[in-house]
């Protein structure tokens, strides 16, 4: 599909309506991941095709929403699995490790859960959590681009006739395939602006979603644009966001998590792929006087480098993992700040592994793995875009500033 194309999903993907297939309910984590782990390898068959050919996911997305795993975090009492953090993770670098680009769509699908659970009032939450439970997406229109400061410029205004939005989003990713797009907006309220997190139908008027996402990497994400000319939202859609930061919250640590294991599902697809290659094809260097590439004493070393930097990655998602589950039982200063600065320490890491793995994947493979119909490269790109998502740099300061001061990182959905 080219870029700059005005979206229009298929009969089957209708907002707010019924999904194609109604979604399976999964009743133990167990079960949550023996169904990430099928899932990924009927995914990974043509990975490298939609990769190349730039095709959206259709098809893979509707038998994603019917496995059940969009809604695996929606609470027990709402009838969900209320899946740990931990078990979110395995799922989410599951999936990513067999495809990057579609490991990333459902992030901010478990983000808006996330603020529901934290913001919501019990209607709404009744309300989404049944029809996630049923299989419908969340996307969102979150960033704005075009301003050197952080004021948003889509507003809610209230009028006589109606609530509207007005607005112009991009990274918009899961837009495309959503049933419906969170969209944070401003609204002025005596005199301040409050900021809210608005659940719009993706077929509601006035919404347009356009393809224009060009990047080189994470090219199939559907993270292009949505427009919101005057569209009419009812006030039962509405949820508070600034609020939910104003005091302790997991919003924040949770998010980044998922970011953290989608890094580091990518860096172990590239593993994956990097191993066979090695075995079958890459000849050893001349100076290693060894008969085959995987008895070379230096690929070993360097290869050994790689498997650990992923391990060690793994085990601090885990471990930040169970910082969130606590936050989220007992949400005090202490606690969340806690759980963000173990999920920096661990998106940190699975930064540096993810792109380590799609380095050195050619490094030890050779000038041959470059060829274009192999479609390695794309475990690279994938990482290197995605690990731009937030600037890793500040989760140093914020580890820092933490351990040395005792300083708390802010409140902002960023750590």
């Amino acid at each position: 599909m080219s870029t700059d194309t005005l979206i229009a999903p298929p009969d089957a993907v209708t907002a707010a309506a019924e999904p194609a297939t109604p979604a399976a309910r999964l009743t133990s984590t167990e079960q949550a991941l023996e169904t990430a782990r099928d899932f990924a390898a009927t995914l990974e068959t043509d990975a490298v095709a939609r990769d190349r050919d730039r095709i959206l996911p259709w098809q893979e997305i509707e038998r994603y929403s019917a496995s059940g795993l969009w809604g695996i975090t929606v609470p027990q009492e709402y009838g969900g699995l209320g899946a740990s953090s931990g078990t979110l993770t395995q799922v989410i670098a599951t999936i990513a490790a067999a495809d990057g680009n579609f490991g990333h769509i459902p992030q901010n699908h478990f983000y808006a859960l996330e603020v529901l659970r934290v913001g919501a009032s019990h209607a709404q939450k009744t309300f989404f959590y049944d029809r996630v439970l049923r299989g419908e997406r969340f996307g969102n229109a979150l960033a704005e681009i075009g301003h050197n400061d952080y004021k948003r410029r889509t507003h809610l205004s209230r009028e006589a006739d109606g609530w509207f939005v007005q607005g112009r989003k991009f990274y918009c990713t899961g837009a495309i395939f959503a049933h419906w797009i969170p969209t944070l907006a401003t609204a002025l309220e005596n005199g301040l602006e409050v900021t809210y997190l608005i659940f719009i139908p993706r077929s509601a008027p006035g919404v347009s979603i356009t393809d224009d996402w060009d990047g080189f990497g994470q090219r199939v994400t559907g993270s292009g644009s949505v427009a919101f000319e005057r569209v009419r939202v009812e006030p039962e859609w509405v949820v508070p966001f600034k609020a939910s930061f104003d005091r302790p919250t997991t919003i924040g640590p949770f998010a980044q998590i998922i970011h953290a294991a989608l890094d580091a599902g990518i860096g172990h697809g590239a593993l994956k792929a990097t191993l066979p290659y090695l075995r079958e094809h890459t000849r050893p260097w001349v100076d290693a006087g060894v008969d085959h590439a995987t008895q070379d004493p230096l690929l070993l070393h360097q290869l050994g480098h790689v498997h650990l930097r992923l391990r060690a990655a793994d085990a601090l998602i885990a471990r930040a993992a169970r910082f969130v589950d606590a936050a989220q039982a007992d949400p005090t200063d202490a606690s969340v700040a806690a759980a963000s600065v173990a999920v920096a320490e661990a998106k940190a890491l699975s930064t540096q592994a993810s792109l380590l793995a799609g380095t050195k994947l050619f490094e030890l493979a050779g000038t041959s793995a470059t060829v274009g119909g192999l479609g390695l490269d794309r475990f690279w790109r994938n990482a290197r875009t995605h690990t731009l998502h937030d600037p890793v740099r500040w989760k140093y300061h914020a580890i820092g500033n933490y351990v040395l001061n005792g300083r708390h990182p802010p409140r902002h959905g960023a750590l």
